[in-house]
């Protein structure tokens, strides 16, 4: 899947997490804050990580601003940026679990 414009997914909510995508030629970057990242930081970037694989993607600017999400909502507002920010219409929704 392909990054073709900017997209929001989330909100600023305790136990939410605000998910901003944008296009970036030929690179991946994942930028994380989060008020939780001494003690789950690395579970939220496993869980950003596996989720990115399986919805192929390889390049764009991912930024993530983390309220203490658990890892369904963290893979929910991914997703919901990501096919936003694919401009994707019709989901496969057996390929995102």
């Amino acid at each position: 899947m392909k990054i073709v414009k900017e997209a929001l997914a989330g909100t600023m909510e305790s136990s939410d997490l605000m998910v901003k995508i944008a296009p970036a030629d030929g690179e991946l970057e994942i930028t994380l804050h989060s008020e939780v990242i001494k003690q789950f930081g690395d579970q939220i970037r496993q869980v950003v990580e596996e989720t990115l694989r399986a919805m192929d993607i390889r390049e764009g600017l991912i930024m993530i601003d983390d309220k203490g999400a658990l890892d369904c909502v963290i893979r929910a507002r991914l997703q919901s940026a990501i096919l936003r920010a694919a401009d994707v219409r019709d989901i496969d929704w057996g390929k995102l679990q």
